[in-house]
């Protein structure tokens, strides 16, 4: 492979960010088209686990990460309704020299400003905005992407990270619409001296109720206070950043402890994401054009993982670029290293929403299952993940 061929990149939220600047460290020319008039990111915060630090170490921008990133003290999940904790595991010292990275909460604005100016400042990177693809072409010279008007991109690969709703996953897919798991996310941050000081933490703290938990957890440097609240809904709108309905928000929460009541009544106007995924795939390339991010494996945020698996999927799509003897064959070693490790984060993310939104008898069994589980135990049930690549 030629090394002065372009590859493009569609879509420039965190995994397209993250596809350039990878692809440009391993000496490639990339074009990233974003559909937007300029490059931003919808949503509040985001958990970075150390397999996800690791990643950004080795794209070189470990530095002004950590320097808009909290890291908090604690892991605990708790019952919304009687407030008993479950578990907790600590991020200390031991749980860094375990995994060699710490374990940080970062807005997901604050992350992609980094990415976008790393991207912006690398010689290899074009960056587009206002350009919105329609259609994909590819025959065995190259690629074309089709614009909305009219201009035809071309390069010798096409990475389609434009997200849940992927134009590029239709062409290579053709499999509709992602599913609809019938709950929403209501999200909110507010300054930290707005949240009442006994309620204050510098932990993520999940408090986990019947088909419902609120999560919450301090960004940039602890300035913040983000809060993510997930119910049972019958508002099924698609897309992101919609007014959510407070009045909707805290009839489901009704009968839950003190505490979170407190929190939920800090904040008046909550955002509304209907939250999806898709099945696991083997595959989600063809020929010359591959997928990544929630493109490819879409998944529910109860691990804490989307993100972090499309940084992952960047540097492996890059590193076997760099070494297939052809696209093609790259396109096929990237599928066959990420499709079991993202279909596990995708299965478990479920499963791990059913366990924290448990009622009834089941929630008094989750209750006995986590009693008294050592701290060291459960930090290794998520080795798996935090090992990294």
């Amino acid at each position: 492979m030629s090394d002065n061929e372009e590859i493009l990149v569609i879509g420039g939220g965190i995994g397209g960010m993250t596809a350039a600047l990878a692809l440009a460290r391993q000496g490639r020319s990339v074009l990233l088209a974003e559909q937007a008039p300029e490059f931003g990111e919808v949503g509040a915060g985001l958990q970075v686990g150390p397999n996800v630090m690791r990643m950004f170490d080795r794209l070189g921008v470990i530095e002004p990460v950590r320097d808009i990133a909290f890291f908090p003290d604690n892991l605990i999940l708790r019952d919304a309704l009687d407030s008993a904790e479950l578990v907790r595991i600590p991020l200390d010292r031991e749980f860094r020299d375990r995994f060699g990275y710490p374990y940080a909460t970062i807005h997901r604005a604050d992350l992609h400003a980094v990415l976008t100016a790393a991207c912006a400042e690398h010689p290899q990177i074009r960056l587009r905005t206002n350009c919105k693809v329609v259609g994909v072409e590819q025959d065995e010279r190259g690629v074309r992407a089709l614009t909305e008007s009219g201009e035809e991109l071309a390069g010798t690969a096409l990475i389609g990270a434009d997200g849940l709703w992927s134009t590029v996953r239709e062409h290579v897919l053709g499999d509709g619409e992602p599913r609809v798991t019938g709950h929403v996310a209501y999200r909110a941050v507010l300054p930290m001296e707005e949240v009442p000081e006994h309620l204050r933490s510098n932990s993520v703290v999940l408090w986990a109720g019947p088909d419902l938990h609120l999560a919450h957890y301090p960004l940039r440097r602890g300035e913040l206070f983000n809060m993510g609240a997930i119910f049972h809904s019958h508002r099924y709108q698609r897309g992101a950043n919609v007014f959510g309905d407070p009045e909707e928000l805290h009839e489901q929460f009704k009968g839950v402890c003190g505490e979170v009541e407190t929190l939920l009544g800090k904040i008046d106007e909550w955002r509304m994401w209907v939250l999806r995924d898709r099945d696991p795939v083997e595959h989600w390339s063809k020929g010359r054009i591959t997928l990544l991010g929630d493109a490819a494996h879409p998944t529910l945020q109860y691990l804490a993982q989307g993100a972090g698996m499309a940084v992952e999927d960047a540097w492996t799509l890059a590193a076997q670029l760099d070494s297939a003897p052809d696209v093609p064959s790259a396109l096929r070693e990237y599928e066959r290293l990420r499709s079991v490790r993202t279909a596990r984060v995708t299965l478990l993310s479920r499963l791990y929403g059913e366990l924290y939104h448990a009622s009834g008898v089941t929630r008094a069994v989750r209750a006995q299952m986590l009693e008294g589980w050592p701290a060291a135990a459960a930090r290794e049930s998520f080795a798996w993940i935090y090992n990294g690549i």
